[in-house]
């Protein structure tokens, strides 16, 4: 078994997240990834409120009884969600880990350290992670500009910004962004990060609560069939390329801002698309590392082969055969 930094902090077999992703982030998939021995995340504004977020959570506990967390993404907006509210609600059903995202979590982290409750991170950038760090995070999941969902406006892929961060930090480190074999987990180690965090080839699992349709346009689509919007306003976002996409691309380029887009953009017509399984009926997030699936296997079936596939890589390929080989 891979043992990290990671692993022996929070308490999980291998060295692997499931971040939270919006309408997605579900008990049943959070619990075959952490029945596979890994870290999964419930996404706590899919949650219609914060009871419903309990009542999730709890739903998540009949599954398994191996660690998980919930990702409280943090936005500020003229009308936010209770973000108060569903931290407490975290915190009373017990919860040992959340997943920050969004925005700086200083303000969270009393509540959550006192209730003995450790937090991963998700930055974008080294500046970001070292404040994250600053503020008493346990650990950062950094982003790189292959990740699905915003990639932060620095495009700065993993293979330069992982090792930036690890450099920078003194906290256990999560690669995110373009992960979903065991060579992406051992590249990511010998990088400098604890382990990896992946979304989009979690999407495409048997226990993933997403319309069967969507999961075989991913494994149909290569690497080349996903769009950046909002690049015009600084929000950039990584999304499947559709009809959908590409009038929002349209209309950027024609000096249209968000209001002119926020109908398409909607999230109400992006869960659509994992609901009616027409990938043309919304925005949808998806990263690049879609070019490398291939299939849709059990979610167990998916971490043995990632796991296995990094132990024989670093066996056989990166041991002493191949220092003897070159000497």
């Amino acid at each position: 078994m891979l043992h990290t930094r990671f692993t022996e902090l929070f308490g999980v077999r291998h060295p692997i997240t499931q971040g939270g992703m919006q309408w997605v982030g579900r008990a049943e998939l959070v619990a075959a990834v952490a029945n596979a021995g890994c870290l999964g995340f419930l996404t706590a504004l899919t949650q219609p409120s914060p009871e419903a977020l309990v009542a999730e959570i709890a739903r998540t506990r009949e599954l398994t009884d191996q660690p998980f967390g919930v990702n409280l993404t943090i936005l500020p907006s003229i009308n936010p969600p209770p973000y108060d509210e569903y931290r407490a609600a975290i915190i009373e059903s017990g919860v040992g880990v959340v997943e920050t995202a969004g925005y700086n979590p200083a303000e969270h982290m009393p509540q959550l350290h006192a209730a003995g409750v450790r937090v991963l991170h998700k930055a974008t950038a080294v500046r970001h992670a070292r404040k994250a760090q600053s503020v008493g995070v346990d650990a950062v999941s950094i982003d790189g500009f292959e990740c699905a969902g915003h990639p932060g406006e620095d495009d700065i892929g993993g293979l330069v910004l992982i090792p930036a961060a690890a450099d920078a930090l003194q906290i256990p480190i999560i690669a995110s962004g373009g992960f979903g074999d065991g060579r992406g987990l051992v590249a990511a180690l010998a990088l400098g990060a604890d382990g990896i965090n992946m979304g989009t080839r979690f999407l495409a699992t048997a226990e993933s609560p997403i319309h069967p349709a969507i999961k075989q346009k991913i494994v149909e689509q290569d690497e080349r069939a996903t769009q950046l919007i909002f690049r015009s306003m600084r929000n950039t976002a990584r999304v499947a390329r559709n009809s959908v996409s590409e009038q929002v691309v349209s209309i950027e380029g024609s000096g249209g801002g968000f209001d002119d887009v926020r109908d398409l953009v909607s999230g109400a017509r992006g869960r659509t698309v994992y609901e009616q399984g027409d990938p043309e009926l919304g925005i949808w997030s998806i990263g690049v590392v879609q070019g490398l699936i291939r299939d849709i296997p059990t979610v167990d079936t998916l971490v043995r082969r990632i796991v296995d596939q990094a132990e024989q890589i670093i066996e056989h390929r990166l041991g002493s055969s191949m220092l003897a080989a070159s000497a």
